[in-house]
């Protein structure tokens, strides 16, 4: 029974000790601590300017006039190579439209001078290369990163996907039919569906406006591919950027070496004709879905347009600007009728296209439908808000920064300066020409490109929804998306 002899010292022990602790945290303490400094307001921190100068690409031009951005970066042993091509999918012929992506995609997977497609791909696997090709409206890329070892064998086998593909038979057959494949999914995606029809009404009867179909892709042949890659793929059409652990001096002698060869071509492919805008329309596509897609689209000014600037802010406060964007905080926020909904202000080299959107719920399309209507035709009537320019000034200034994080963005930066022909301090003037936009200019350039009468509308919805926008809305045109 010895626990029972012992059992209350260690009780007396414990509350000796408590009683300590609670002397010592609760006795009174003759001097105070200093009590913390006042913090800063951070609107009231004052500095110094920030200045932004991005590191410069080295321009190089090969022997056959081809021309490379160079930026030497050997923080790591790797490369990245980025290649742009003057092609696209406005340059398909009438009836061969997805002609431009299915040449890129063949490219890619089908085989190059001396090497099968599956050989060019296991090649590249054994060196953990990353090849990677896309095809926009009015151009193409193709990218290739690899390691510094393996920099020669990579360099061989992209060339000569570039300038020497073999187009084989069976890829061609199996591009085609997964390209077909991806055409009818669209159908059972409604976002996507509103995307793509948008777009081709947006451009109406333009080369811009042109999309594939299971026709169109079903006839396209591999002379086809042949022929396009002879009239696309040549020096003059290209321009390379190059970035990662390699001087000047090596670049000018393996580009040389690789893509020096390349010959020039004596055929020239004139751009189609800019579209031009159109009267607006209200259109509707029906589709027995418990949700509706709803798109705003109106032209909107090009890179080398000094109103790119004030549309710029003007798409951030009215809906690229997320939570804090007009849109959003109305539609979404304050009343709960979408499930996403925004804007977003795509500016190209010669036009740019701006474009609000929401999903919402079938009941409640026709209010979403007249609030953006209201939110774009405020905008063109009073200035913004000293608050509000200030924020969205902030934001997008901030986020420019994030642009120039890694060599290759900015080797590739400068690489599209010259390829859509804007000038040499365009990145560097960015910031003060966005910093000195005035509420004014703003509500300007909302008058002039953002009239009520010139926007292009596409719904997707059920036929309740139809009933609903008919009877608030007039001269709305039915239509059916384009898969065959």
């Amino acid at each position: 029974m010895q626990h029972k002899q012992t059992s209350g010292k260690p009780s007396l022990l414990i509350g000796a000790f408590l009683f300590c602790l609670c002397f010592v945290h609760f006795s009174p303490v003759t001097t105070l601590a200093a009590a913390p400094p006042a913090l800063t307001d951070p609107d009231r921190i004052r500095y110094k300017p920030l200045s932004f100068h991005p590191p410069i690409a080295d321009r190089i031009i090969l022997t056959n006039g081809l021309v490379v951005y160079l930026l030497e970066n050997g923080e790591l042993p790797l490369l990245k190579i980025r290649v742009v091509v003057r092609t696209g999918s406005i340059y398909d012929p009438p009836g061969k439209e997805g002609l431009a992506e299915l040449t890129a995609t063949v490219m890619e997977t089908g085989g190059i001078a001396g090497m099968t497609g599956n050989s060019v791909d296991e090649t590249l696997e054994s060196m953990a290369a990353l090849l990677q090709t896309s095809i926009n409206r009015d151009y193409g890329t193709f990218s290739l990163s690899l390691l510094k070892n393996d920099l020669e064998k990579g360099l061989d086998i992209f060339s000569r996907i570039l300038m020497q593909p073999v187009f084989e038979q069976d890829k061609l057959t199996l591009a085609k039919g997964l390209k077909i494949e991806e055409l009818r999914r669209i159908f059972d995606d409604p976002q996507k569906l509103a995307f793509r029809e948008f777009g081709r009404l947006m451009y109406e009867d333009s080369q811009w406006g042109k999309v594939a179909n299971r026709e169109s892709i079903s006839r396209l042949q591999r002379d086809d591919l042949i022929r396009t890659h002879e009239l696309f793929y040549n020096p003059e059409n290209v321009m390379i950027a190059v970035s990662g652990d390699i001087g000047r001096k090596e670049a000018e002698i393996l580009l040389n070496r690789y893509f020096g060869i390349w010959k020039l071509s004596e055929k020239k492919v004139p751009a189609p004709p800019l579209p031009h805008p159109r009267e607006g329309e209200i259109f509707f596509l029906p589709k027995d879905i418990p949700q509706s897609v709803v798109l705003f689209g109106w032209f909107a000014p090009s890179k080398k347009d000094a109103q790119f600037y004030p549309f710029e802010i003007l798409d951030f406060i009215v809906g690229s600007g997320g939570f804090r964007s007009r849109i959003f905080q109305e539609i979404r926020t304050n009343r709960g009728l979408a499930y996403s909904t925004g804007s977003f202000y795509k500016a190209g080299k010669e036009h740019g296209l701006f474009v609000a959107y929401a999903l919402t719920k079938s009941e409640s399309t026709a209010s979403v439908f007249s609030l953006i209507q209201s939110i774009l035709r405020e905008i063109g009537e009073k200035p913004v808000l000293p608050e509000e320019l200030k924020m969205a000034k902030n934001a997008i200034l901030n986020s420019f920064i994030f642009s120039f994080t890694s060599a290759d963005q900015i080797a590739f930066q400068q690489l599209l300066l010259k390829y859509n022909d804007l000038p040499d301090d365009f990145l560097v003037s960015y910031r003060n020409k966005v910093d000195n936009v005035t509420a004014d200019e703003i509500r300007k350039v909302a008058g002039l490109y953002l009239a009520q009468g010139k926007a292009v509308v596409l719904i997707i919805g059920n036929d309740a929804v139809y009933r609903d926008i008919s009877t608030a809305f007039t001269k709305i045109k039915r239509i059916e998306g384009k898969y065959d």
